[in-house]
């Protein structure tokens, strides 16, 4: 309910052509294209297509988004270094109103030192230097060091971006150096490498971007950004602790990562297996699964394209292929609850425009709490092995 028609048309669209259409006709061809012998869960079985032709998804539309930000980012960082772009301030700056120049005085009045950053980043690069290894040793101390040089100038990129934007990319900086590491540790540690390497770059460059989203919210709000500041701090000092207490309390009471189960944990498999394709290059894919990823990669970079360059009466009714993805591998029945949604809001949209407006986000808002506050009791039960009386599934004829 809270998400776009468009999201939720998206999702909906990706289960038709995934589980409607695609693995239907390549499950028939099961002897041909792949080994009748092979167990469901084998990559080189119906599987493997399910998880790469998402990953090329994923990635076509990541690659895309990733190549326009950084290109608008730098395009942007250059202007702003010529003396036309300065001249072009000050005549925004006359034609701003009080309220903006009251905005800007009061945010720019609390700077934040530059030591302060420094010594930080400095202090907690010789600790995950000396951490990281020892949690993961398949990561060595040395790749450690060189993700830490890289991250601030990717970290900048994306928190300007994000300024601009407000896209956070962190995620397909942390696709290229999963690919990146993996490539370069081998086979025997690459997957491990790849993954702790990806979950630390994404780390760093996700952490800029939320606190430039927080300061743009201080500076609407006309809030501190020094409060800011110190509570994102104080709330990422909290979650190191929380989140993993979360985790593994969620990770004992439910069969989390089964791809049968309630909880599948698609994201997991799909960074796990471009961990693998990184290691094992194009071997690791099954029979004619290679020109599918090519072709629905360059299906993703050709919406986004056509999205971008012509009309928004035709741009709306381009998919999104990052949403079009999971459902190739989570399933059909996660897009039929979102369009379920999308038309309670719809219809609510077309009775009464003024009231769907105001309580959508409430109602959206009560149903989320409502599932969120269960999982406790829920985790409780399952760890005192108490099950349903009653279980319900629709399976196919």
């Amino acid at each position: 309910m809270i998400c776009s028609h468009q999201v939720n048309l998206s999702l909906l669209f990706g289960a038709v052509i995934s589980y409607g259409i695609m693995w239907p006709l390549i499950n028939r061809l099961k002897g041909q294209w792949f080994s009748e012998d092979l167990q469901e869960s084998s990559m080189r079985s119906l599987y493997g297509y399910k998880v790469f032709v998402s990953v090329a998804l994923i990635l076509g539309d990541g690659l895309y988004n990733f190549l326009k930000i950084l290109s608008f980012t730098l395009i942007n960082i250059r202007g702003r270094l010529k003396d036309k772009a300065r001249n072009r301030d000050e005549e925004d700056d006359r034609k701003k109103t009080a309220e903006d120049r009251k905005q800007n005085e009061l945010f720019i009045r609390e700077t934040i030192p530059m030591w302060i950053g420094v010594v930080g980043y400095v202090v907690l690069s010789i600790v995950t230097v000396v951490v990281i290894p020892i949690m993961f040793p398949q990561l060595k101390w040395y790749y450690v060091i060189v993700a830490y040089i890289l991250a601030p100038s990717l970290a900048f990129c994306n928190a300007y971006g994000a300024g601009l934007t407000d896209m956070n990319m962190a995620y397909n900086y942390g696709k290229v150096a999963l690919f990146v590491l993996a490539a370069l540790t081998g086979k025997e540690n690459g997957v491990v490498a790849g993954l702790a390497g990806c979950g630390l770059i994404k780390s760093v460059v996700s952490v800029a971007c939320i606190l430039m989203q927080d300061f743009k919210t201080a500076h609407y709000t006309l809030a501190s950004p020094r409060a800011m500041f110190l509570s994102q701090a104080i709330g990422t000092a909290i979650g190191c602790v929380v989140t993993p207490l979360s985790f593994f309390l969620f990770y004992k009471s439910f069969d989390v990562g089964n791809p049968y189960g309630e909880f599948k944990a698609p994201y997991a498999l799909i960074y796990r297996n471009m961990a693998i394709l990184g290691v094992q290059g194009f071997s690791a894919l099954p029979r004619h699964c290679l020109q599918l990823c090519y072709g629905f990669f360059a299906f993703a970079v050709l919406v986004n394209f056509v999205r971008d360059v012509s009309p928004h009466k035709i741009g709306k009714w381009m998919p999104l292929p990052m949403a079009m993805a999971v459902p190739f591998l989570v399933g059909g029945y996660f897009a039929i609850d979102m369009c379920l949604g999308t038309m309670v809001v719809f219809a609510w949209q077309k009775l009464n425009a003024k009231k769907a407006e105001l309580m959508v986000p409430a109602v959206a808002s009560g149903l989320i709490c409502g599932e969120g506050l269960w999982i406790l009791p829920a985790s409780i039960l399952a760890l005192a092995k108490i099950n349903p009386p009653i279980c319900m599934k629709f399976l196919p004829s």
